[in-house]
């Protein structure tokens, strides 16, 4: 089909705005990045934009050296895998009887799902119940407390609700309980939204802060994003060791840089890997007929 001038330029002003918006995310990382390969000298005089100057590795030395940085990356993952499999695990759960139609208390149960969304629990109280439970100081309490996002569970239950009735009937007719329909039937067709909502529930568990100042009171359990605001307020602890030593080839200005990579590029590069079932999931599950 033709298009129209008209229809040309409103696509052509589409990609330039696609475009702007992508460099404005793009070119903050390329900058670290290029800092975090840059001689001290040129970093602090600003020389520095989008590629090194007087290229040195020396800050990625020292900060993949660090034990305690690596101690703290291996948290995060910890927390980012098992926090990312629990929460799908029971968001399916329930998810998959909210859209029954046959389960007669679904929507009394979704108005108190909802209600969560537009009032949040107070601090304070939040505080309290996470001590009491017994959860100071363990990564427990940075998994537990947010284990069933209300927006992932809604969108997992709307894409359920689009799923033909016919199939649970077909289903039925053969034999099948409840939970075989759901693992057999409804997982295998929703693999777009289980990659969506994975993949939301992963960068909120990576980039876990708020509860990590609360509730851990121990710097050998505090997760990468932790380690990094330390770094930043402190970073010649990063450095103490090859300074002393007189080897001024990084300073604190580029081991800022590189341990900010080091923190936001492994959730990133898991977006290539999901990208084919991001937008069709989000759009699924966002549909009801």
């Amino acid at each position: 089909m033709r298009q129209s001038l008209g229809e040309k330029c409103f696509q052509w002003a589409n990609y330039a705005f696609l475009a702007a918006a992508a460099a404005t995310m793009i070119f903050p990382l390329l900058h670290l990045l290029a800092m975090s390969l840059s001689s001290p000298i040129a970093a602090d005089s600003k020389k520095v934009f989008l590629l090194p100057v007087e290229f040195t590795t020396a800050s990625w030395s020292q900060i993949l050296q660090n034990e305690k940085l690596w101690s703290s990356f291996g948290i995060t993952v910890y927390i980012t895998v098992a926090g990312t499999l629990l929460s799908m695990f029971f968001s399916i759960l329930t998810a998959y009887p909210l859209s029954r139609r046959e389960f007669m208390l679904r929507k009394p149960v979704m108005l108190g799902i909802v209600i969560t969304m537009i009032f949040n629990a107070p601090m304070i109280p939040f505080f309290l119940t996470v001590r009491e439970l017994g959860l100071m100081n363990s990564l427990w309490a940075l998994i537990i407390p947010g284990l069933i996002g209300t927006f992932n569970m809604i969108i997992i239950r709307t894409f359920f609700m689009g799923i033909p009735s016919e199939l649970d009937d077909s289903a039925r007719i053969d034999g099948c309980h409840d939970f075989r329909i759901l693992f057999q039937i409804y997982l295998p067709l929703s693999k777009p939204v289980m990659a969506t909502v994975s993949l939301f529930y992963a960068v909120g568990y990576w980039n876990t802060f708020q509860r990590a100042v609360l509730f851990l009171r121990d710097p050998d359990k505090w997760p990468l994003q932790m380690k990094l605001r330390a770094y930043l307020q402190q970073p010649e602890e990063l450095a103490a060791v090859n300074m002393f030593l007189g080897d001024y080839d990084f300073n604190t200005t580029t081991l800022k840089a590189a341990t900010i990579i080091f923190a936001t590029v492994p959730i990133i590069l898991v977006y290539p890997y999901l990208q084919k079932y991001f937008v069709k999931g989000a759009m699924l599950g966002s549909l009801k007929e």
